[in-house]
């Protein structure tokens, strides 16, 4: 059963901080163990802040991001490039400054893709990368780490309350009509999502302060659902956990 952790920070900028150190550790231990880690990143205000105090931790120079398999949680099915791709976002912050190598970077495809703009053909292409990338025999790869950001809603990833994604039962799958914009996107499944050893679900402001305290006080919400197999993590500041019970 997965153990739950609940850590709350004073403000936005002391929990990026925070979950950036903790996310640095976690690679470095991760590569110690099995010589990889696999990391799956999530975009949203709260993310680029920790993208960028990775990025000044001098920690990071004991990774060996040659060998870091980044992934994503769910991507709006625009063109490459495009500010409002959580992929322009995390290059932009971070992973452009980093040694990596280009085609461990796991990027969700755009709309001017291979896949045209057809949203299932290309959540299938990524299922395909993913397993690509597993153990022989598994269809996912080890994820180390799975952060999520956590929607007004509940939301996590692109998969949201009441919406057919939430009981999608493969590995990836297309969104349309999301109640957020853009409408068409693409996103990793609940049952992908809890295959993670750890998921992190980090929430800041008082936007998030309803969210997070249904989801851990046990509302069906694709927040609640998010657990992984060893640690479920929530990472908030003070405002976002104003009702959770600690």
């Amino acid at each position: 059963m997965s153990e739950t952790l609940v850590v709350v920070a004073p403000d936005p900028d002391v929990l990026a901080s925070a979950v950036s150190a903790r996310l640095v550790t976690r690679i470095i231990d991760a590569q110690a163990l099995r010589g990889v880690a696999h990391i799956v990143l999530t975009g949203g205000r709260i993310a680029a802040k920790v993208l960028r105090s990775v990025k000044q931790m001098p920690a990071t120079g004991a990774i060996d991001w040659a060998k870091v398999d980044l992934w994503w949680g769910d991507e709006r099915f625009l063109p490459a490039g495009h500010p409002d791709r959580n992929e322009t976002q995390a290059r932009a912050e971070l992973l452009d400054s980093l040694p990596l190598e280009p085609a461990r970077v796991h990027a969700m495809p755009p709309s001017d893709g291979p896949d045209g703009d057809d949203a299932a053909a290309a959540a299938a292409r990524y299922a395909r990368e993913l397993a690509g990338a597993a153990y022989p025999g598994r269809p996912l790869p080890h994820f180390d780490v799975l952060m999520l950001g956590v929607g007004e809603d509940g939301h996590v990833a692109s998969i949201f309350p009441g919406h057919p994604g939430y009981d999608e039962a493969g590995v990836t799958a297309a969104v349309y009509n999301s109640p957020k914009p853009p409408p068409t996107r693409i996103t990793l499944t609940l049952p992908t999502i809890q295959s993670a050893e750890e998921v992190w679900l980090i929430a800041a402001g008082p936007d998030k302060t309803d969210s997070v305290g249904a989801a851990l006080g046990g509302a069906k919400l694709p927040a609640a659902a998010a657990v992984g197999t060893e640690k479920t993590i929530w990472l908030l500041d003070t405002e976002a956990a104003a009702k959770v019970d600690r």
